[in-house]
């Protein structure tokens, strides 16, 4: 019997530095992909695999992602009263009735472990939940990672976290896994390794932006003193993980964008853009 899992996690506190000056005023998970915001395509993703509680941890100047999920009644008004039904229902199905959004405000920027461990207060120890890095925009196949994920496990019921091939002079800018072995799609860890260099990396196969994680971790992360960085990592919880419930890496089936740089962004805009035609 695989996992389920109801509650997802989005850490949208960063600066977005690399697209300034545009994101002095709009936070960077708000610039759009074609027709919708970056953190849409997350959220659709979460959706997709069973959520129905979305937790995003935001920061200071973020208040456009909470405007973006809430309700806009004078817009909907306005849409209706000029018969724009189809852009009335876009407006109002961008959230589902039977999903509730959440905000938690990370009060600095600590790192991602910090920001997922915000989270605390609305996570059981004893159940699972998903992370999400909304600036790994990834075109699913078949369906989304997250679902993809989901299907994967059967008696594993420690952390599952999605990993893609990348480069050998790439594997220090990523958390790097070592597998037991390198067969199939799913693979039971031996310990993963916070952005190696190249010549000490156990593998090329690099952790992205989507997690399965036991509750638990959140009480790993709260005792962890900062690691790479500076910073409170969430690497370093995994790493811990792997001795306690175990850890799998699953490789995804899909393309991925880092829409954390200006290149990727852009390759995402063209790819999303010709696969919709319009």
């Amino acid at each position: 019997m695989s996992l389920s899992i109801r509650k997802a996690v989005f850490p949208v506190a960063g600066m977005g530095t690399r697209f300034l000056p545009a994101t002095k005023s709009i936070p960077k998970e708000m610039l759009p992909i074609v027709d919708r915001p970056i953190i849409q395509y997350a959220v659709d993703e979460a959706i997709e695999a069973g959520c129905d509680t979305l937790i995003f941890i935001t920061g200071r100047s973020k208040r456009a992602v909470e405007d973006y999920f809430d309700r806009a009644p004078e817009l909907e008004a306005e849409l209706e009263a000029k018969g724009k039904l189809e852009a009335l229902s876009l407006v109002r199905n961008i959230i589902p009735p039977h999903v509730r959004v959440l905000f938690v405000r990370q009060a600095a920027p600590l790192g991602l472990g910090h920001a997922v461990a915000c989270a605390a207060p609305l996570i059981s120890p004893d159940e699972h939940f998903a992370v999400l890095l909304p600036d790994d925009l990834i075109d699913g196949s078949p369906g989304g990672v997250l679902s993809q994920m989901l299907k994967a496990t059967r008696d594993q019921r420690g952390s599952v976290i999605a990993v893609e091939q990348v480069a050998g002079s790439e594997v220090s800018r990523y958390g790097i896994v070592n597998p037991e072995d390198d067969l199939g799609l799913l693979m039971r860890l031996r310990a993963v390794v916070e952005k190696p260099a190249p010549e000490e990396a156990p593998s090329n196969l690099a952790i992205v932006g989507r997690y399965i994680l036991r509750g638990a971790i959140l009480q790993t992360l709260a005792g962890l003193a900062p690691g790479s960085g500076g910073e409170i990592q969430l690497t370093d919880a995994i790493a811990q993980e792997i001795h306690t419930a175990g850890v799998w890496a699953y490789r995804f089936g899909g393309k991925r964008f880092d829409c954390g740089n200006k290149q990727g962004f852009l390759t995402a805009n063209i790819h999303f853009g010709l696969k919709h035609g319009h």
